[in-house]
C-alpha cells in the first residue's frame, strides 16, 4: 500500500467521521433533472480577458450526470479471487458472485465506475456521494453523512461490497465479511492516473477485467483531451491562477486546507493554476491555519457547495474567517463552488468536472 493512499484514507476517513457525527440532514436523492448550461467547446465561450481580476463568486455545473456505460465487454465470469487492500494489509478474496453489489467511498467514484462498466443493473445500494441520475432510486447505506450504515447494507444482502476504506467505520466494513459478504478494497490514488486504475481494479473484482480496460482507456483519452482544451484557454506563466481547496462544515467546526497528495492538487494542476497549498508545503488533508492561508493568499478558493452553504455562504465565511478575507480570493469574492459528490470525483464523470470547473473559473456569468 502507498504512502499516498495511506495519508489519504486515514485524514479522509477521520473528516468523515467528524462530519458524520454532527450531521443532522439525511442525504437528498440525485437531481433527476438536466441543468441547461452552454456546452460550446471552451475556446468559443466568452472567456475573461484576465481571470486574477474577476470579482464574484460562480458556481460549477454538471449539465449532464448520466454515466455513459461501455460497450462490447464480455459478461462477468466467475468465481475470481482478487487481491484487497484492506488497511492493514493485502488479502485474497474469493467472489463466487455479484448479482447484487454496493460500492463505498468519500467521493462517489466507485458506484459511478460499476455505471460506467455497464454494470449498473446490478447495484442495489449507494452512499451519500453516489449522485447521478441512474442511482437516484437507489435506497442509501450511509447514515449520517459518511458513517456505513451495517444494518441497511446487510438487509440489501448484497454478495459483493467495494469501497476504498475513505468511509466506515472500517472494523464494521470488515464485519460484513462474518456475515458472509466478500469485502474488497481497491487501492488508488486521487489522480487521473487513479481513474483508469479504479476501473481495472472495480471491474477485477467484478468478473469483469475486459471491461476494466475499455473503461480505463475511454476515460484516460477523455481526460487528457479535456486537459488539452482547458490548457489552450488558460493563462500561463505567472498569469496562473493561485488556486486553494477548502473543505467546508460550518455546524461541525470543520475547516480543512487540501495540499498535495490530497486530490484537490491534481484538480488544480488540471485546471491550469498553481496549487498554493502544495506551493507552502501543505500536504494531505488538514485543519485550517490562518497563517496557512495568509502565507498562501490563493486568487481563487474551490468549495463544496453544501459546505459553502453551511458557513452562511461567502459573505458567512468572510465574516467568520477573517484570514480568509484578506486573501486575494476574499477580497475579490473568488469563490467556485460545485455539488460535494462530483467536485472531487476521480471516475467516470472527471472529465466532465473538469469542464464544468473550467466554465465557472475561466468564462462565468457576467
Amino acid at each position: 500500500m502507498s504512502m499516498t493512499r495511506t495519508a489519504f484514507v486515514s485524514v479522509a476517513a477521520a473528516a468523515a467521521l467528524v462530519l458524520s457525527a454532527c450531521a443532522a440532514t439525511p442525504a437528498a436523492a440525485p437531481s433527476t433533472t438536466p441543468t441547461v448550461v452552454d456546452t460550446r467547446p471552451l475556446a468559443e465561450l466568452d472567456l475573461l480577458d484576465d481571470p486574477r481580476a474577476y470579482v464574484g463568486a460562480s458556481t460549477a455545473v454538471l449539465g449532464d450526470t448520466a454515466i455513459e456505460p461501455i460497450a462490447g465487454a464480455a459478461a462477468p465470469a466467475f468465481p475470481v479471487t482478487v487481491t484487497s487492500h484492506d488497511l492493514d494489509g493485502d488479502t485474497e478474496v474469493t467472489i463466487k458472485k455479484a448479482d447484487a453489489v454496493i460500492g463505498l467511498d468519500l467521493s462517489g467514484s466507485i458506484g459511478a465506475t460499476i455505471f460506467g462498466l455497464g454494470l449498473g443493473d446490478r447495484v442495489v445500494g449507494r452512499d451519500v456521494s453516489t449522485t447521478f441520475a441512474a442511482a437516484a432510486d437507489l435506497p442509501v447505506v450511509t447514515s449520517e453523512g459518511h458513517s456505513v450504515n451495517t444494518e441497511a447494507i446487510i438487509a440489501l444482502r448484497p454478495d459483493l461490497v467495494i469501497t476504498d476504506g475513505t468511509i466506515g467505520p472500517i472494523d464494521v466494513l470488515l464485519q460484513l465479511r462474518d456475515a458472509g459478504i466478500a469485502v474488497v478494497f481497491v487501492d488508488t490514488d486521487p489522480s487521473l492516473d487513479g481513474v483508469g486504475e479504479l476501473a481495472r481494479q472495480v471491474a477485477a473484482a467484478l468478473g469483469s477485467p475486459e471491461a476494466g480496460e475499455l473503461l480505463a482507456s475511454r476515460l484516460d483519452g477523455e481526460m487528457a483531451a479535456k486537459v488539452d482544451e482547458i490548457a489552450a484557454i488558460a493563462p500561463t506563466g505567472d498569469s496562473r491562477l493561485r488556486m486553494m481547496f477548502l473543505y467546508l462544515r460550518g455546524s461541525a467546526g470543520i475547516y480543512y486546507l487540501f495540499g498535495k497528495e490530497s486530490g484537490a492538487d491534481v484538480l488544480i494542476e488540471s485546471l491550469g493554476g498553481i496549487d498554493v497549498a502544495g506551493e507552502i508545503g501543505w500536504d494531505g488533508m488538514k485543519p485550517m491555519t490562518d497563517e496557512a492561508l495568509i502565507a498562501a493568499n490563493p486568487d481563487l478558493i474551490l468549495v463544496m457547495t453544501d459546505g459553502l452553504a453551511s458557513v452562511g455562504g461567502v459573505d458567512g465565511l468572510l465574516e467568520s474567517k477573517p484570514a480568509i478575507a484578506l486573501t486575494l480570493a476574499g477580497q475579490n469574492k473568488r469563490f467556485v463552488d460545485m455539488a460535494d459528490g462530483e467536485i472531487l470525483s476521480f471516475g467516470p464523470r472527471t472529465s466532465g468536472v473538469l469542464d464544468a470547473l473550467a466554465r465557472a473559473i475561466y468564462a462565468p456569468a457576467r
